[in-house]
Protein backbone atom coordinates (compact mmCIF):
# COMPACT_ATOMS: atom_id res chain seq x y z
CA UNK A 1 0.00 0.00 0.00
CA UNK A 2 1.38 2.96 -0.87
CA UNK A 3 2.16 6.13 1.67
CA UNK A 4 1.39 8.65 -1.09
CA UNK A 5 -2.38 10.40 -1.10
CA UNK A 6 -4.58 9.18 -3.69
CA UNK A 7 -4.46 12.42 -5.82
CA UNK A 8 -0.85 11.71 -6.53
CA UNK A 9 -1.33 7.84 -7.19
CA UNK A 10 -4.51 7.89 -8.97
CA UNK A 11 -4.92 9.32 -12.49
CA UNK A 12 -8.53 11.07 -12.18
CA UNK A 13 -10.27 7.70 -13.75
CA UNK A 14 -9.28 5.71 -11.04
CA UNK A 15 -10.74 7.26 -8.64
CA UNK A 16 -13.49 6.58 -6.19
CA UNK A 17 -16.92 8.96 -6.12
CA UNK A 18 -15.98 9.42 -2.54
CA UNK A 19 -12.30 10.46 -3.81
CA UNK A 20 -13.32 12.50 -6.77
CA UNK A 21 -15.84 14.45 -4.64
CA UNK A 22 -13.37 15.48 -2.09
CA UNK A 23 -10.71 17.01 -4.87
CA UNK A 24 -13.25 19.35 -4.93
CA UNK A 25 -11.56 22.47 -2.22
CA UNK A 26 -14.97 24.45 -2.17
CA UNK A 27 -13.34 27.70 -3.90
CA UNK A 28 -16.28 28.29 -5.77
CA UNK A 29 -14.51 29.95 -8.89
CA UNK A 30 -16.02 27.04 -11.09
CA UNK A 31 -19.51 28.67 -10.50
CA UNK A 32 -18.49 32.37 -11.32
CA UNK A 33 -20.07 33.34 -14.69
CA UNK A 34 -17.49 34.03 -16.60
CA UNK A 35 -16.66 36.07 -20.24
CA UNK A 36 -14.53 35.57 -23.62
CA UNK A 37 -13.74 37.72 -25.63
CA UNK A 38 -14.94 36.07 -29.16
CA UNK A 39 -11.71 37.93 -31.22
CA UNK A 40 -9.16 37.01 -28.49
CA UNK A 41 -10.40 33.97 -26.94
CA UNK A 42 -9.51 35.86 -23.58
CA UNK A 43 -11.24 35.23 -20.69
CA UNK A 44 -13.03 37.12 -18.04
CA UNK A 45 -14.10 36.50 -14.77
CA UNK A 46 -17.20 38.67 -12.79
CA UNK A 47 -18.63 39.16 -9.42
CA UNK A 48 -21.36 37.04 -10.85
CA UNK A 49 -22.37 33.98 -9.49
CA UNK A 50 -24.61 31.13 -11.29
CA UNK A 51 -27.86 31.40 -9.75
CA UNK A 52 -27.86 28.24 -7.79
CA UNK A 53 -24.57 29.45 -5.92
CA UNK A 54 -24.52 29.81 -1.91
CA UNK A 55 -22.15 32.86 -1.89
CA UNK A 56 -21.90 32.04 2.24
CA UNK A 57 -21.20 28.41 2.21
CA UNK A 58 -19.37 28.38 -1.21
CA UNK A 59 -21.16 25.69 -2.72
CA UNK A 60 -23.83 24.74 -4.61
CA UNK A 61 -27.22 25.22 -2.67
CA UNK A 62 -28.63 22.45 -4.80
CA UNK A 63 -25.92 19.99 -5.96
CA UNK A 64 -28.13 17.26 -6.54
CA UNK A 65 -29.93 18.62 -8.75
CA UNK A 66 -27.90 20.96 -10.44
CA UNK A 67 -28.18 19.75 -13.92
CA UNK A 68 -32.05 19.66 -14.01
CA UNK A 69 -32.03 23.46 -13.01
CA UNK A 70 -29.52 24.92 -14.55
CA UNK A 71 -29.00 24.66 -18.40
CA UNK A 72 -25.35 25.28 -18.98
CA UNK A 73 -23.91 23.59 -15.01
CA UNK A 74 -21.08 21.26 -16.82
CA UNK A 75 -20.71 18.07 -15.02
CA UNK A 76 -16.54 17.68 -14.22
CA UNK A 77 -15.17 14.36 -15.49
CA UNK A 78 -11.93 12.75 -16.27
CA UNK A 79 -12.40 13.49 -19.75
CA UNK A 80 -13.26 16.52 -19.83
CA UNK A 81 -11.53 18.15 -16.94
CA UNK A 82 -8.45 18.56 -19.44
CA UNK A 83 -10.50 20.96 -22.04
CA UNK A 84 -12.22 22.91 -19.55
CA UNK A 85 -10.23 26.25 -20.43
CA UNK A 86 -12.53 27.76 -17.80
CA UNK A 87 -11.86 26.15 -14.52
CA UNK A 88 -8.75 28.26 -12.47
CA UNK A 89 -5.31 27.23 -12.22
CA UNK A 90 -5.77 26.22 -8.69
CA UNK A 91 -8.27 23.28 -9.39
CA UNK A 92 -7.49 20.56 -7.62
CA UNK A 93 -9.00 18.49 -11.30
CA UNK A 94 -6.94 20.07 -13.18
CA UNK A 95 -4.05 19.65 -11.13
CA UNK A 96 -4.46 16.18 -11.16
CA UNK A 97 -5.38 15.69 -14.49
CA UNK A 98 -1.60 17.72 -15.04
CA UNK A 99 0.62 15.39 -12.53
CA UNK A 100 0.72 18.72 -10.68
CA UNK A 101 0.11 18.77 -6.52
CA UNK A 102 -2.10 20.32 -4.79
CA UNK A 103 -1.76 23.37 -2.94
CA UNK A 104 -1.40 23.61 0.43
CA UNK A 105 -4.48 25.16 1.52
CA UNK A 106 -6.64 22.60 -0.13
CA UNK A 107 -8.86 21.10 2.64
CA UNK A 108 -6.84 17.55 1.69
CA UNK A 109 -3.84 18.41 2.54
CA UNK A 110 -4.48 21.36 5.12
CA UNK A 111 -7.41 18.99 7.18
CA UNK A 112 -9.23 22.01 7.21
CA UNK A 113 -12.23 23.32 5.00
CA UNK A 114 -11.45 26.87 5.94
CA UNK A 115 -7.86 27.00 4.99
CA UNK A 116 -8.95 27.43 1.08
CA UNK A 117 -11.11 30.82 1.97
CA UNK A 118 -8.37 31.98 4.58
CA UNK A 119 -6.06 31.80 1.39
CA UNK A 120 -8.05 33.94 -0.62
CA UNK A 121 -8.41 31.31 -3.11
CA UNK A 122 -12.52 31.49 -2.59
CA UNK A 123 -15.03 33.18 -3.79
CA UNK A 124 -17.20 33.17 -0.43
CA UNK A 125 -18.54 36.58 -0.11
CA UNK A 126 -17.00 37.94 -3.13
CA UNK A 127 -20.05 37.01 -5.37
CA UNK A 128 -23.66 37.76 -6.15
CA UNK A 129 -25.91 35.37 -8.09
CA UNK A 130 -27.17 36.22 -11.93
CA UNK A 131 -30.17 37.22 -12.61
CA UNK A 132 -30.11 36.80 -16.33
CA UNK A 133 -28.48 40.34 -16.95
CA UNK A 134 -27.74 40.95 -20.85
CA UNK A 135 -24.01 40.47 -21.82
CA UNK A 136 -23.63 44.46 -21.74
CA UNK A 137 -24.37 44.35 -18.41
CA UNK A 138 -22.50 41.68 -17.29
CA UNK A 139 -19.40 43.34 -18.42
CA UNK A 140 -20.03 45.64 -15.73
CA UNK A 141 -19.38 42.93 -13.41
CA UNK A 142 -15.74 41.90 -14.69
CA UNK A 143 -13.19 41.63 -11.85
CA UNK A 144 -9.39 40.04 -11.36
CA UNK A 145 -9.77 38.05 -8.55
CA UNK A 146 -6.52 37.54 -6.66
CA UNK A 147 -4.04 34.68 -7.38
CA UNK A 148 -4.05 32.82 -3.51
CA UNK A 149 -0.75 32.68 -2.19
CA UNK A 150 1.07 29.64 -3.31
CA UNK A 151 3.24 29.18 0.12
CA UNK A 152 1.66 28.41 3.74
CA UNK A 153 2.56 31.83 5.91
CA UNK A 154 5.26 30.93 7.92
CA UNK A 155 4.28 30.24 11.94
CA UNK A 156 5.74 32.87 14.03
CA UNK A 157 7.91 32.04 17.08
CA UNK A 158 6.94 33.21 20.23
Amino acid sequence: MSSKPFWKTKALSEMSEAEWESLCDGCGRCCVIGLEDEDTGEQYMTDLSCKLFDAGACGCGDYANRFEKVDDCTKLTPENVPDLYWLPPTCAYRLVAQGRDLYWWHPLKSGDPETVHASGASVRGKVKPERGQKVRTLMRHIVDYPEPAARAPRKVRK
